[in-house]
């Protein structure tokens, strides 16, 4: 059974911060990262996904999983707006 383990490195409620730290098995290492900002009367979620490749493998693994990102994340920052 694979699992996904993340990291908290950063939990900065002033600054709308939360980074996350990958420490799941992958050729490369991963960062998790959103931000809230501020603009005009609004809050804006922002989502940053931040894959560091090891070696071939590490590239190989990022393009399979890419285009899953695409479907993935906007799902997951909806539903935590919705919370």
């Amino acid at each position: 059974m694979h699992s996904d383990f993340w990291r908290v490195l950063v939990a900065d409620k002033t600054s709308g911060r939360l980074l996350l730290y990958a420490e799941m098995k992958l050729p490369g290492e991963a960062w998790l990262e959103f931000k809230i900002k501020e603009e005009g009367d609004k809050k804006v979620l922002y989502q940053t996904a931040t894959y560091r490749p090891l070696g071939l493998w590490g590239r190989l693994y990022w393009y399979s999983v890419l285009p899953f990102h695409g479907l993935i994340f906007p799902k997951m920052v909806k539903n935590i707006v919705a919370k």
